[in-house]
């Protein structure tokens, strides 16, 4: 046992710290949490309420022989430093560690670091401090305050109208998806036209659209109007305006967790929780040769903060690259993100000089994918902007004007590494104000107005950030609850409310409309921050809550109506009561209305498939037929159909000829199916 423990959440990272801190030190793994609110006490929440919610907290299930090897090495160690990961949760997992192994909370021993690097983690341990508690707290109350309302909503609903579960974040979240519904639902779509007209001067074409008339803008909404404007054009048309800007186009800000997982969602294809499984073991330690490291960042961060060090050395590497009228001058750019944990980092690369191609031998294909996607957006935000000449041609006949806008890229800036953008070149003719055009054609086209989309993944996310709902840390796990509860499905990626999701929103819309909303969602998550810089009493905030809401819990327990279960139709064959539809933990199933006094449960009939003949004759019966059939486990074998009556079986396919040597039938085995007696005395192959 080394003289320093050190103890970390992940496994992964456990072994890279300690080849970094060397022989004095031993980096064991918590494997995550090791305490959660326990389920006694009144309605199970774990929380004394009138002791200042004072909660009381088990182990997790199966981490006891994790904290009896805790306990005894840290018994052994001359010192214990917690490196749990570098945000609340990561601090109330130290808090509990120390609560559990009788460690003292003052002491500087909580170690934070934002890379697994070996120099990130060498630097760590030279400024240890002391648990943050106001971090810890602001944990717990949104612990507390989730286990309060999961418990009493989800209690609820289950009863009244069999609902899975409902949430703090999770039920604002629906909210939002059965509202876009209802609006998509009473959409009245409307027609509406545009004009385009073909121009023509010394064989140089441009094409423009319809958009002003006597210099108000134009809207066409039926065909006898695009008739009317046919009638009313006339030559000659004559180019009234040339205007040439350049524009610049900065780029984006570094990646924080939600601009991360909707950028890999457009880009890539992956969904918040395949993204931030990639991105975990990216930050964990990737094996490299020569050694393992964390190839990024902490992936749970709402600061857009990138280290000094690491834009002095990609700056060094964007002149060396690219040259020197690449590198971006002046202030690094930020986005001030409202209650920001600013100490944080953007997620960025650990070293810009790990280029995605260097790290393509090491990484998998999905890996790869999102490490350049990641690498490409922090090098970008320190180039400088890119810059395109953007034209605009307007030309005039009677009172009606139309316009063209082109453009060309002058200067790639950023965009020469960000290859998830692009500008495209289009080029108009060189025209002069005064020169007269030829009309070559004009396309009128009829539209209709269309109702808004669906939230996808990563326009729900992107919708819940800006409204201040949740944190960037949760909502993969709010989009897969909402997913496995069966109240959204996915439809072209987007989600569809069903109609059990409809009914639970409804429903928590009609008892529970001051809590199950984005202002009130927001304001709690502004107080669990301010809680989190000991601004506001953590208990005081729970108590605010509870004593407004469980008068609302009790409206609705003894209002809301209760759904009845559907009939199928069918009597109990046990009680005589009628049989109706219920739903479980794994879907809908059949059984008695009389539950619990008869507890009979339908068992669904299981239709065989019929069995796949081989078209060989049984050789042992002689009447029967060999098929394929398959073992309770799912493994395929060949037998006679015959059976009980014949119990002739293979584990090979068998083709309609016989070994010359043995008179067996042959069978079809192995990868290049080969054919082969299948007697184990008998060593017959076909060349």
């Amino acid at each position: 046992m080394g003289k320093n423990l050190v103890i970390v959440e992940s496994p992964a990272k456990a072994k890279t710290i300690e080849n970094y801190l060397g022989s004095d030190y031993t980096v064991l793994s918590s494997v995550g949490h090791i305490r959660d609110l326990a389920t006694t006490g009144p309605g199970g929440l774990g929380v004394d309420v009138e002791d200042h919610f004072k909660p009381n907290y088990k182990n997790v299930t199966g981490k006891s022989k994790v904290i009896k090897e805790l306990k005894q090495a840290s018994k052994n160690a001359e010192a214990v430093y917690l490196a749990t990961d570098p945000d609340r949760e990561g601090e109330a997992i130290s808090w509990h560690l120390a609560d559990v192994l009788g460690l003292d909370v003052n002491l500087n021993r909580r170690v934070v670091f934002n890379e697994i690097t070996k120099d990130a983690i060498l630097e760590a341990f030279k400024h240890p401090r002391a648990i943050d508690m106001d971090l810890v707290r602001s944990q717990e109350s949104r612990r507390i305050l989730d286990r309060i309302i999961g418990f009493k909503l989800s209690k609820l609903l289950q009863s009244k109208i069999k609902s899975k579960s409902a949430g703090r974040v999770q039920s604002v979240a629906l909210k939002l998806i059965v509202e876009r519904e209802k609006e998509i639902q009473k959409f009245e779509s409307k027609e509406y036209w545009s004009i385009h007209a073909m121009f023509e001067r010394e064989s140089a074409k441009i094409e423009a659209e319809l958009v002003k008339k006597a210099n108000k803008k134009i809207a066409i909404a039926n065909e006898e109007e695009v008739k009317a404007i046919l009638s009313e054009l006339s030559d000659p048309y004559v180019v009234e305006k040339v205007e040439k800007k350049n524009k610049s186009k900065q780029p984006k800000l570094p990646f924080i967790t939600s601009t991360l997982q909707q950028e890999a969602a457009s880009k890539l294809g992956y969904n918040a929780k395949k993204t931030m499984t990639i991105a975990q073991k990216l930050y964990e330690g990737i094996n490299i040769g020569s050694e393992t490291v964390g190839l990024i960042t902490y992936m749970r961060t709402d600061s857009t903060r990138l280290a000094d060090n690491f834009v002095d050395a990609t700056k060094s590497f964007i002149k060396q690259t690219y040259g020197a009228n690449y590198v971006k001058t002046g202030a690094t750019n930020t986005k001030k993100v409202k209650n920001a944990q600013e100490a944080h980092e953007a997620i960025r690369p650990s070293s810009v000089t790990r280029t995605p191609e260097d790290m393509k031998p090491y990484l998998k294909r999905d890996e790869l994918r999102l490490y350049k996607l990641i690498w490409e957006r922090a090098v970008a935000s320190l180039m400088k902007s890119a810059t395109v000449e953007a034209t605009t041609i307007e030309v005039r006949s009677n009172d009606y004007l139309f316009r063209v806008n082109g453009q060309i890229l002058v200067f790639d800036g950023y965009l020469r590494v960000y290859s998830y953008e692009e500008t495209k070149n289009a080029a108009l003719p060189r025209l002069t104000e005064g020169d007269t055009l030829a009309l070559v054609d004009v396309d009128p086209q009829q539209h209709f107005t269309q109702p808004p989309a669906r939230y996808s993944e990563a326009k729900l996310i992107k919708e819940m950030e800006e409204l201040g709902i949740g944190r960037p840390s949760t909502y993969a796990q709010t989009m897969e609850t909402l997913k496995n509860r069966g109240y959204v499905t996915l439809e072209d990626k987007k989600f569809k409310p069903t109609d059990q999701g409809i009914l639970t929103s409804d429903k928590l819309a009609e008892f529970f409309s001051e809590f199950i909303n984005v202002e009130y969602t927001a304001e709690m998550e502004n107080n669990l921050d301010e809680i989190s810089k000991g601004q506001k009493v953590w208990y005081d905030e729970l108590k605010g809550f509870y004593d407004h809401f469980m008068p609302m819990l009790e409206n609705a327990q003894k209002n809301m109506e209760k759904i009845a279960p559907v009939e199928i139709g069918e009597e109990c064959p046990e009680c005589g009561s009628p049989l109706v539809v219920r739903r479980g933990r794994y879907g809908e199933f059949i059984a008695c209305s009389g539950y619990p006094t008869c507890k009979y449960i339908k068992k669904e009939a299981k239709e065989e498939a019929a069995p796949i003949s081989t078209g060989v004759k049984c050789p042992k019966c002689e009447s029967g037929e060999i098929v394929e059939k398959k073992t309770r486990r799912g493994k395929v074998f060949y037998g006679c159909n015959q059976y009980p009556g014949c119990d002739y079986a293979l584990w090979h396919k068998p083709i309609d000829k016989k070994c010359p040597k043995c008179d067996s039938l042959l069978v079809v085995k192995g990868k290049k199916n080969e054919v082969q007696c299948p007697n184990k005395e008998c060593d017959y192959k076909e060349e």
